[in-house]
C-alpha cells in the first residue's frame, strides 16, 4: 500500500488574532476593535476538596487561593507511598475547584463570547453564573463553550470549573486542574467557526503549489484570502478558495519555512471576522520502501514523550516544551510521538518551527481497560468526538505527518472486535482528514497482523518487534509501511554505573546502571534496533521509549505494564521513569550520546563512566566511546591504548529479551577497552579519514569544593511564565566536574522572578519539586527560574555548606 500525501498545512486561527510572520512567535493575546481572542488565565480562584455550591455566582472563595493559569495542583506533592508510584506518587486524584470572576462590556452584547479550555485534567465540569454549560471527560482535549447567552453584560460574571481525576485512571503521571491555556473569544455572530480553516495543497512543485483552503462559517458571509511568505510579504490573494503560490519554500526538517494565510469574512462589505494563521507547504510519501518529505528520502529518528516536563509537572510552559525540543534536535531527533494522547497546542506550534514530525496519537486504551478508572469508561460516548475534535485541531500543522489511533490497545487479540474498532477510528480520522496516514502501536506479535488488525490502518506500527521486521511481517502486510513505533525501553540513571557489568533485573539502590543494557523483559539495548533497521532499510524508522525520562511508571521498579488495578509501590521511593535518554531535568544521560552517534553528522565523541573510582574496589574499569567517526583513541593519563575502528571492532552486551535467542549481543555501535584504573585523566579522540575531529576529556575529581551555577539563558521575558533552566553543578577546587557529589544546595532568588521548580533527575527520591533547596544526585541539580510581568534584574545565590558560595544575574525584559 504505497500512499503520497501532498499538502499544506495550517495552524488553526481564532478571530483578529496576530501571528509574528517573521519569528512565527504565536501572539494569541490581542484584541481588535473590541473582538478577538483574550487570555483567560489570570485572576482565578482555586480550592482542592469538595466545595458545595460552588457553581452558583453567589459563592463566597474570598478565602480560596489565588492563582494564574496553568495549574497543576498535584505537582505540589507531598509524595507519598499512599499514591500510586506509577502516577508518580503524587496526589493528582481528587476533587478540585476553580472560579474567576470577570467583567464583560456592555457593547460586547450580540456578539458571541466564548470560553475555550486547552485541556482540564480531568472529567471537567463547568458552569457560567450558576448555569451547567457541559462536561468534558477527556483530560487532553481542547474544548469550547459559548457563555453569550447567560452573561450578564457590562457586569460581573462568574464561571467555575469542578474537576474530579480518579485513582487508577492513568498508567503515568496525568498531571491534574487547568493545566493548559484558557481563553476569552469575543466574535461576531458571523464567524469563521472553531477549527473551521481546513488548507490542502493538492499540487506541489517547485515552480508553484495550489493551495486550497476549507472555510466553515457560523453564519453567512463573504470570505477573502490573502496569503503572506515567510517574510511578510503578500504572494496570493483572492476569494477563490483554490490559491496559487508561485516558487513556494517548502516546509522541512531543517527548513522550516512558515506561511501565513489571512481570511477575511465580510457581511455587506463590512469586515466583521478576520483570521490569520500560519501553514507550510511540503509533500508526504509513504511507501513499503520508506518515507519521503518532499521527494527526499527520509529516515524517522524518534522519541516517544509524555506531557509532563518533569519538576514542572503537566502544567504547560512553552519555554519548557520549546527546551525539550531542542534537547531532543542535539541528539538527532526529527520526529515526535505524542504518547499516548493529543499534544498541548504549544508543542505542536514549536515543531512546526522546529522543523520536527510529529505522530498525533489519540489513545492509550479503547473499550478493554489497563486501568480501573481509565478512558475505556468514556471512550463509547466520547471516543467518535475526542478522535474527530483532536484532528480538526491538528490538521493543520505542517509537523503533524500521521495520526495514531491507538496505544497497545487490548483489543488486539479480538479479531471481530479489533478489526471492525480499528476501522471505524480509521474512518473518523479520513473523514476529518485524508492527508494523512493512520498508524497504531501494536505490541502483541503476531497477533493483529495475522487477524488482520493491522490491515485496517495505513502504517503497522510495531513496538518492540525488531526480530520481526523483514520477512516476517511482510508476510502479513505484503504492501503497507512499517515504523518501530516504540523501541528499546532501555533504562539508566544519569551518572550510575555498576561493576562488574551485569544484566540484572533490579538493583539495592533503586538506580539502574548507565552502561545501557538494563531494561524489562520486553526490552533490548538501542544496538539492536540499529541492527534490524540498518539490516531492514525499508522500515520508516522508529520512536525510541523514551526521549525525557518522565513521572511515575518508575520501570524495571514496582510493579508490571498494563496490570489492571496495578499499585506500583513496592520499590518505593522510586517514582519516575528511567527510560528516557534525558533525565528529569533535562540532562543528558550516556544514552543520548549513544543516539547521537548514529543520528548527527557533526564529528562527536562521548566517553564512559566517570573517572573516580578510587576505593571502590574495582582495578580494571569498562570503557565505553560513542561516536559518529571512523576511529577513537583513548588515553589514560597521556598512555594511549590504542585505536578501534567503528564497525569493525566490535563490543559484547549482555542482551536477554523476549523472543532473542541466546544472551549476548556483538554492537559495531559502540567502541570499549578494558583499562586499568589509574585517577588523573581519561580521554578520548576521533578520527575520521586519520584527522583528529573530536574528542572529550574527563578528569578524575577531588573533593567538593563550590557550586557553580549555569543558566541556559541569561534573558528572558517578562510575560509571567518565561522561564531559565540554571544547572548547578558541584565542582572540586579547580574546577573540574564531581559526579558522585551530593551535595544540598540552597537558593536565593531576588527580584523580578521566583523559583518555579527544582529538580536533579533522580527517579528515587521522595524531595519536592516545590522548595528553594534540592540534593545533587551524580554532581548536578536544577533550578528553574520564572519570570514575572515586570522587567527588572533576577538576582541568584547557590550555597552549601562547606562549599564555595556562587551568584548569576537574569535580565527580564
Amino acid at each position: 500500500m504505497n500512499r503520497r500525501y501532498y499538502m499544506g498545512a495550517l495552524l488553526a486561527g481564532t478571530a483578529m488574532s496576530s501571528y509574528a510572520m517573521s519569528a512565527f512567535r504565536l501572539k494569541k493575546d490581542q484584541m481588535k476593535n473590541g473582538l478577538g481572542r483574550s487570555s483567560f488565565n489570570e485572576g482565578w480562584r482555586f480550592r482542592l476538596g469538595a466545595a458545595e455550591g460552588a457553581e452558583a455566582s453567589a459563592y463566597g472563595d474570598s478565602d480560596w487561593r489565588a492563582l494564574d493559569l496553568p495549574h497543576d495542583w498535584a505537582i505540589e506533592g507531598p509524595f507519598d507511598v499512599k499514591y500510586n508510584a506509577r502516577c508518580g506518587g503524587l496526589p493528582f486524584h481528587g476533587t478540585g475547584w476553580y472560579r474567576k470572576t470577570f467583567d464583560v462590556p456592555a457593547e460586547a452584547k450580540g456578539n458571541v463570547v466564548s470560553v475555550t479550555f486547552d485541556g482540564a485534567m480531568y472529567n471537567a465540569h463547568v458552569w457560567v453564573n450558576g448555569h451547567f454549560l457541559g462536561s468534558r471527560p477527556y483530560g487532553y482535549s481542547e474544548f469550547q463553550y459559548d457563555l453569550s447567552d447567560h452573561l450578564n453584560y457590562g457586569g460581573a460574571n462568574v464561571i467555575a470549573v469542578k474537576l474530579s481525576p480518579e485513582d487508577l485512571s492513568s498508567r503515568w503521571y496525568p498531571g491534574a486542574g487547568i493545566y493548559r491555556n484558557v481563553w476569552l473569544d469575543v466574535r461576531n455572530p458571523v464567524h469563521v467557526a472553531q477549527w473551521g480553516t481546513y488548507v490542502t495543497t493538492p499540487v506541489v512543485s517547485a515552480a508553484q503549489a495550489a493551495v486550497r483552503v476549507e472555510t466553515t462559517l457560523v453564519g453567512d458571509g463573504a470570505v477573502e484570502y490573502e496569503i503572506f511568505d515567510p517574510k511578510g510579504r503578500t504572494v496570493a490573494v483572492g476569494a477563490d478558495p483554490l490559491l496559487f503560490v508561485e516558487k513556494p519554500k517548502l516546509w522541512d526538517i531543517d527548513s522550516p519555512h512558515l506561511y501565513v494565510l489571512r481570511t477575511t469574512v465580510r457581511v455587506e462589505s463590512e469586515v466583521v471576522d478576520q483570521v490569520e494563521t500560519r501553514f507550510g507547504i511540503r509533500t508526504l510519501e509513504f511507501l513499503k520502501s520508506g518515507f519521503k518529505l518532499n521527494g527526499r528520502p527520509v529516515r524517522i529518528q524518534g522519541v516517544c514523550l509524555h506531557h509532563d516536563n518533569g519538576p514542572l509537572g503537566a502544567a504547560i510552559y512553552r519555554r519548557a516544551d520549546e527546551r525539550k525540543l531542542q534537547i531532543m534536535k542535539q541528539m538527532g531527533v526529527n520526529s515526535v510521538r505524542t504518547s499516548h494522547n493529543p499534544p498541548s497546542n504549544e508543542l505542536l506550534d514549536l515543531c512546526d518551527e522546529l522543523g520536527i514530525l510529529v505522530q498525533d496519537e489519540a489513545f492509550d486504551v479503547w473499550l478493554k481497560p489497563k486501568v480501573e478508572n481509565g478512558y475505556n469508561k468514556f471512550f463509547a460516548e466520547w471516543g467518535e468526538r475526542d478522535i474527530k475534535d483532536m484532528v480538526r485541531r491538528d490538521r493543520n500543522h505542517p509537523s503533524v505527518f500521521m495520526w495514531s489511533i491507538g496505544n497497545e490497545i487490548l483489543e488486539q487479540g479480538n479479531a471481530e472486535n479489533g478489526n471492525r474498532m480499528a476501522k471505524q477510528l480509521n474512518d473518523y480520522v479520513k473523514a476529518v482528514d485524508s492527508t494523512r496516514p493512520t498508524t497504531c502501536g501494536f505490541n502483541w506479535w503476531p497477533g493483529p497482523y495475522e487477524n488482520g488488525m493491522a490491515s485496517q490502518i495505513d502504517i503497522a506500527g510495531m513496538n518492540y518487534k525488531p526480530l520481526a521486521y523483514g520477512a516476517p511481517v511482510n508476510e502479513f502486510l505484503p504492501s503497507n509501511p512499517v515504523v518501530g513505533s516504540e523501541t528499546s525501553s532501555c533504562t539508566s540513571s544519569r551518572g550510575v554505573y555498576h561493576l562488574p557489568i551485569e544484566k540484572y533485573k533490579t538493583h539495592e539502590s533503586k538506580q539502574v546502571t548507565s552502561y545501557d543494557l538494563i531494561g524489562p523483559p520486553w526490552a533490548y539495548p538501542p544496538d539492536v534496533e540499529f541492527d534490524a533497521l540498518e539490516k531492514n532499510p525499508e522500515i520508516l524508522g522508529e520512536y525510541i521509549w523514551t526521549g525525557f525520562d518522565y513521572l511515575g511508571e518508575p520501570t524495571p521498579y514496582g510493579g508490571k505494564d498494563n496490570s489492571t488495578n496495578g499499585y506500583w509501590n513496592a520499590d518505593w521511593p522510586a517514582r519516575s521513569s528511567y527510560f528516557g535518554a534525558v533525565d528529569l531535568c533535562g540532562f543528558p544521560k550516556d544514552r543520548f550520546y549513544l543516539y547521537q552517534s548514529q543520528w548527527t553528522q557533526e564529528p562527536m565523541v562521548h566517553v564512559l563512566p566517570h573517572w573516580n573510582w578510587e576505593g571502590a574496589g574495582h582495578e580494571t574499569i569498562p570503557v565505553y566511546a560513542y561516536t559518529n567517526c571512523e576511529e577513537v583513541e583513548l588515553f589514560v593519563n597521556g598512555k594511549s591504548f590504542g585505536r578501534k575502528v567503528k564497525g569493525k571492532d566490535l563490543t559484547k552486551l549482555l542482551v536477554k529479551f523476549n523472543r532473542y535467542e541466546g544472551d549476548t549481543f556483538m554492537s559495531k555501535y559502540r567502541l570499549s577497552w578494558d583499562v586499568p584504573y589509574s585517577p588523573g585523566s581519561l580521554k578520548v579522540i576521533g578520527y575520521i579519514a586519520g584527522k583528529a575531529v573530536a574528542e572529550k576529556e574527563i578528569t578524575t575529581a577531588g573533593v567538593p569544593a563550590k557550586v557553580r551555577l549555569l543558566p541556559d539563558r541569561k534573558k528572558i521575558d517578562a510575560d509571567g511564565t518565561d522561564l531559565s533552566y540554571v544547572t548547578v553543578r558541584i565542582e572540586d577546587a579547580n574546577g573540574n566536574f564531581c559526579p558522585l557529589a551530593d551535595n544540598t544546595v540552597q537558593f536565593k532568588v531576588e527580584g523580578a522572578g521566583t523559583i518555579a521548580a527544582v529538580g536533579n533527575g533522580n527517579a528515587a527520591t521522595t524531595a519536592p519539586f516545590i522548595a528553594d533547596h534540592r540534593d545533587a544526585f551524580s554532581g548536578l541539580c536544577m533550578l528553574i527560574v520564572k519570570a514575572g510581568k515586570a522587567g527588572g534584574k533576577i538576582e541568584i545565590n547557590a550555597a552549601s555548606e562547606g562549599l564555595e558560595a556562587d551568584q548569576t544575574v537574569l535580565t527580564v525584559r
